[in-house]
């Protein structure tokens, strides 16, 4: 099956509102209590962070055209270790960048056109397994920096 009406919508929405997608996530998460570390970036900082997800994800979403996750989100968790969140910080980072995307395509009604529900259900599941990935191996990132480090310490 070709890429779905939808798949390409969702595409053109992430290239041409990542920064305002982003610029909303951070406006939540830097007051939220589950990512406190996120307060100790730059808002410019901050926002890299979140338009380069949704970059990555817009990317991985058109065909031939798949990022590397593993590399891509073990280097983020690098990152992260270093500019000191805690493991869980990750995740919430990430789950938030993910929240306010589907916020955004809900309050543009891109999920209420007439599209055939297995359209809806395939891009969904395509976003998710990107999030959880990047998750996945965000966290792998994060532990064999932390282990590098308390094994040279």
């Amino acid at each position: 099956m070709g890429e779905s009406v939808l798949e390409e919508k969702l595409v053109e929405i992430i290239e041409q509102n990542a920064d305002g997608i982003a610029l909303t996530w951070y406006k939540e998460a830097k007051d939220s209590a589950y990512v406190p570390n996120l307060n100790n970036l730059s808002q410019e900082e901050a926002l890299s962070i979140a338009t380069n997800v949704y970059s990555k994800l817009s990317s991985w979403l058109q065909p031939g055209k798949h990022e590397e996750i593993e590399a891509t989100y073990e280097r983020f968790g690098e990152q992260c270790f270093f500019k000191g969140f805690r493991m869980e910080e990750l995740v919430q980072v990430l789950v938030l960048i993910k929240r306010h995307l589907w916020l955004h395509l809900l309050e543009r009604g891109v999920m209420t056109t007439n599209i055939e529900v297995y359209q809806a259900l395939d891009i969904n599941n395509k976003v998710v397994l990107y999030f959880d990935r990047a998750i996945f191996f965000g966290l792998i990132g994060y532990k064999r920096t932390r282990e590098l480090e308390l094994n040279s310490a």
